[in-house]
């Protein structure tokens, strides 16, 4: 697969055809047959709209997954009395807890598919990716459909100091980055107990969630943050919640500006101390860039990450601008494809392609789902939901497009389109659907040569352009 491609020479109709369908496939998720492609301005009016997918397709609720990972601790304590009913409830929670993590892969696959705002669907990985919180256990990944939808889709067109805030201080983020262990060493916790401070989240927020690796902070202030964040701490039997016997007493210093020390510990001085990072000129750059490279190139277009940065700082971090400077940008529709689609956003949008909606990926049993999409996800090279490190995943063509996961993409391709099609349609109407005048000569050529359907198909879905945007 070549590192960039090219358009091909195009007729007057395709020329103005193409601006929508590079928008739709940049910032969307891909071309359906029988609808018209949507321009910039059409992707960014779809976010003023209600979220109606996730009302169609809801995730599981907070207080059902607290429910859920109690019963497994529930189990525990009846088998201590009878061991037969001990194991007969432990094995009908784990079976509970399994089949939870398998809807919550479909419903994520459905809202993707079938939305009707594909920006929103793109942002909402964006930022998931963003603020990676990774479950270290079946039973915490019950907290990921409320991660998505209470921290990230409920706050994604509003101001990203709520955005951080929410994914910073979720329940998910606490327990993935330590945060929930972590005591004031001059607490009242801290000095009855022996417990001490966890530095995981603090650092975290500095390099990956605001300012970026350069952006000009110290040790002191990751320790200081840190202070700051002691309290903050989540049970399955009581919740998320702040602790202010468990927070660090006295004033801290982050960036030369003073939080708390004026009474006792308040909740109220994290959510300041966030506030005030979510406007910070470093973290106007950091996210400007990473907005930039994952919608557009890697490395990100310069005028277009400042222009997307000087929104940030001139709206305060007001994310409907900051995503109507990145659509708008004359870069945003420059026609190389140089991203490559990530393995879920690969398999989701040929499900669009093929003209699978929401129903019917809602439909499909857990095999199908595991043996077809998860399983094969992770041999392209992603794990749902976990990726290797708090950093997310990997921007970069090579990371996706190498031997495994070419090979990978191809079977795919090869096999499961007529699984959940069998009626696969012809390839020449295909590569229109899924494509359009980003089409090649070549492939439109191959797919109309193709012997059978399953391999016209076939071709178009592990075509160079089918992969990027």
């Amino acid at each position: 697969m070549p590192l960039h491609v090219r358009s091909r020479p195009q007729t007057p109709a395709m020329s103005r055809a193409r601006p929508a369908a590079l928008a739709s496939v940049r910032f969307g998720t891909g071309l359906v047959p029988g609808d018209a492609p949507r321009d910039g301005a059409a992707l960014l009016a779809s976010l003023a709209a209600p979220d109606a997918i996730r009302a169609a397709h809801p995730g599981l609720d907070l207080a059902t997954a607290r429910d859920m990972a109690l019963s497994v601790g529930a189990a525990r304590r009846a088998g201590r009395e009878d061991a037969a009913a001990g194991q007969t409830m432990a094995d009908a929670a784990q079976e509970a807890i399994y089949r939870a993590g398998v809807q919550t892969y479909r419903t994520a696959l459905a809202r993707y598919v079938g939305g009707p705002a594909p920006l929103r669907e793109r942002l909402t990985w964006f930022w998931a990716d963003h603020f990676t919180a990774v479950p270290k256990n079946p039973a915490r990944a019950l907290l990921l459909d409320d991660y998505l939808d209470a921290a990230i889709r409920t706050h994604l067109t509003g101001r990203f100091a709520d955005l951080l805030t929410a994914a910073v201080t979720h329940p998910l983020m606490l327990l993935y980055l330590d945060q929930a262990v972590s005591v004031g060493p001059g607490s009242r916790v801290g000095q009855s107990r022996g417990r001490g401070l966890n530095e995981n989240l603090a650092r975290e927020v500095l390099e990956l969630h605001t300012l970026g690796a350069g952006g000009g902070y110290g040790q002191a202030d990751v320790r200081q943050l840190a202070e700051l964040l002691t309290g903050l701490t989540y049970s399955d039997r009581r919740g998320a919640r702040f602790r202010p016997g468990a927070a660090e007493p006295g004033a801290e210093t982050v960036l030369g500006r003073s939080y708390g020390g004026d009474g006792r510990a308040a909740l109220s001085d994290i959510h300041a101390v966030l506030a005030d990072l979510s406007v910070h000129p470093a973290t106007a750059r950091h996210l400007a860039g990473k907005l930039a490279a994952h919608f557009v190139a890697d490395p990100p277009d310069p005028d277009l990450a400042a222009a997307v940065a000087a929104t940030w700082a001139r709206t305060d971090g007001d994310l409907m601008a900051v995503y109507a400077a990145l659509v708008q940008h004359p870069a945003a529709a420059a026609p190389e494809l140089r991203k490559v689609k990530p393995p879920f956003d690969f398999q989701a949008s040929a499900l669009r392609a093929l003209g699978v909606d929401a129903a019917a990926v809602a439909a499909l049993d857990d095999r199908t789902l595991n043996r077809h999409f998860r399983r094969t996800q992770r041999r392209m090279g992603q794990d749902f939901m976990r990726a290797h490190g708090p950093d997310g995943w990997d921007e970069a063509p090579e990371a996706w497009i190498n031997p495994q996961g070419l090979a990978s993409r191809i079977q795919w391709a090869m096999a499961v389109p007529s699984r959940l099609r069998p009626d696969l349609p012809d390839p020449r109407r295909f590569v229109v659907d899924a494509l359009g005048p980003l089409a090649g000569a070549r492939l439109s050529w191959a797919a109309s040569a193709a012997e059978t359907r399953k391999e016209g198909v076939a071709l178009v879905l592990a075509a160079p352009e089918f992969n990027r945007r």
